[in-house]
């Protein structure tokens, strides 16, 4: 970005990640903390407000010499900067609308997750990534495991597992690519364009897809999410299922060389879409709890992105990523609003033929219902993977997904599927059919950013819309009048399957139990301690 509106794209940038640090510090007074934490809602507008003046004149770059510190935002990070944002603020001012915290812990964690969750999508240097991106998963952890019930604990402790060793992998993946750029720079931008002709190139991809795969729940790297959605309260399931994993999606957008064109690895990545696409729907369609639902479905969806971000990178076609990261904020806010239509039916005990309908076509969005968000993600996916045999895949996925849907709108509109209101329940009830109208209709003011909107209403493009959505909802009718029971699939599918090569990092949940004991006793002094590794690490990572 150049001219008037350059200064103000770079303050935002910093204020980006400057806003959430200074509601951090200011928790380490006692006097300050219940403040700083009833404000959360407002540490993500600078965010979003960098996120629109981008979209609206183009990428904006900050450079801090005396930190090493590289921030950038493009339209593919803009897009689901703005989207996440938006998810930060609505449901952070729902839990956090009073100024009184009971649970501290719960609170910080939520401020450090935010924190990550943000800077990933501006962070534009090696280190700073990795440091924001291992903020958006470890300090969740204190999101999912707000009770002492076994369940709980073993979920956060599956997830844990998982978090730690995807960020190994990454670890690898940045030094890999380090030590293929000539210079030893460490920007993204330079060790991304060294990668292609780097003789460890295979390696740091294998290395970037399976870290990031695990983010995003690609199977088999999946059993942890169902857990953890299942497991957490609605708020935290609601911004770790919208925003936090769009982590994994911007680490491939970020890291794979979209202009080098690698037909292999957009073929790996393209069967490795659509497995994780149909496989989240079928299992899915055997669960009964409303969250898992939601979890599964995230797999199917994050199994498309993958798929179009393969066939992107098939071709080397460096416009795909823009499109991607269009579906993938309409995903935060469709999944974001979905996890709060869970706990607004606990909450407000509605049924009626208007709320049900409200809550079909918010779920039908994801697959593709004309009209909606999700009809424009649809098409961008459908043109980067193509009309041919993937196209068909592509086409059936959405039916596939709009049978999951109306499964899990059929569970919530019994009485007997809601889940007991808990304190740390969504408390904005109120406001929910005008966020689930926000998250169908939104995405259609950033469209225009990224395609016309004329050639989206076209009649080949609503019916090419429709018609997965109406199969979908055929399949839904004739399997509900099948004289037969789907078998039951556990939360985790394979985490079950295959425990006993995870118990070394189940074990991990004793010790976890130990820091949360901790962290209930001294949120100020854990808050410290975490400023305090962030900083040796800093210094360690540029004392060279």
């Amino acid at each position: 970005m150049t001219g008037d509106g350059a200064p103000i794209a770079a303050f935002l940038l910093a204020t980006t990640l400057a806003a959430p640090a200074a509601l951090l510090l200011a928790c380490l007074s006692r006097n300050l903390r219940a403040r700083a934490l009833s404000l959360q809602w407002l540490a993500p507008v600078p965010g979003l407000a960098a996120a629109v003046l981008v979209l609206v004149d183009g990428p904006a770059e900050l450079d801090i010499p005396a930190l090493r510190l590289t921030l950038r935002l493009d339209s593919s990070g803009a897009l689901m900067l703005a989207a996440a944002a938006l998810l930060w603020i609505v449901v952070s001012a729902g839990v956090f609308k009073s100024k009184a915290q009971s649970d501290e812990r719960f609170a910080v964690s939520w401020l450090l997750t935010m924190t990550g969750s943000l800077g990933v999508f501006i962070a534009a240097d090696l280190l700073s990534f990795y440091l924001v991106y291992a903020l958006v998963s470890i300090p969740a952890y204190g999101m999912i495991v707000t009770e002492a019930r076994a369940s709980t604990i073993r979920a956060g402790a599956v997830y844990m597992a998982f978090a730690i060793f995807g960020e190994a992998l990454l670890l690898l993946a940045f030094a890999i690519l380090a030590a293929g750029e000539p210079s030893g720079g460490v920007r993204i931008e330079d060790v991304l364009a060294a990668l292609p002709a780097s003789p460890w190139r295979d390696a740091a991809i294998a290395f970037i897809v399976a870290g990031f795969g695990m983010k995003m729940g690609l199977v088999p790297l999946n059993g942890w999410m169902p857990l953890s959605y299942a497991a957490g309260p609605i708020s935290a399931a609601a911004v770790l299922g919208g925003a936090g994993v769009k982590a994994g999606v911007i680490g491939l957008i970020r890291f794979l060389p979209f202009d080098a064109g690698l037909p292999a690895w957009g073929a790996a990545l393209m069967t490795a879409g659509f497995v994780s696409a149909f496989y989240g729907v079928a299992v899915g369609l055997t669960q009964r709890n409303p969250r898992v639902i939601l979890a599964y479905s995230s797999i199917s969806q994050m199994g498309v992105i993958v798929a179009a971000l393969g066939a992107a990178l098939a071709v080397g076609d460096a416009g795909g990523p823009v499109q991607v990261a269009f579906y993938a904020a309409n995903h935060v806010l469709v999944k974001g609003a979905l996890f709060l239509t869970i706990g607004a039916f606990a909450v407000r005990k509605d049924r009626s033929i208007g709320t049900i309908l409200l809550a079909a076509a918010l779920g039908l969005s994801l697959a593709g219902l004309p009209f909606t968000g999700g009809a424009l993600a649809k098409d961008l996916a459908k043109g980067l993977i193509g009309y041919g045999f993937a196209g068909t895949l592509a086409s059936l996925s959405s039916a596939a997904s709009a049978l999951l849907m109306l499964h899990f709108v059929t569970l919530l509109s019994h009485e007997s599927a809601s889940e007991p209101v808990t304190p740390k329940a969504w408390l904005n009830t109120r406001l929910w059919p005008a966020i689930a109208l926000g998250a169908i209709f939104l995405p259609w003011l950033f469209y225009p950013a990224v395609d016309s909107v004329t050639d989206a209403l076209s009649i080949a493009k609503l019916w090419d819309g429709l018609w997965p959505v109406l199969l979908g909802a055929a399949l839904a009718v004739g399997l509900a009048r099948l004289p037969l029971r789907l078998p039951r699939i556990p939360e985790g599918d394979t985490i079950v399957l295959v425990e006993a090569a995870f118990r070394r990092g189940l074990v991990l949940g004793a010790p976890f139990d130990r820091i949360e004991y901790a962290l209930r006793q001294w949120p100020a002094a854990s808050l410290a301690l975490v400023a305090i590794v962030l900083v040796l690490a800093a210094l360690a990572a540029y004392s060279g």
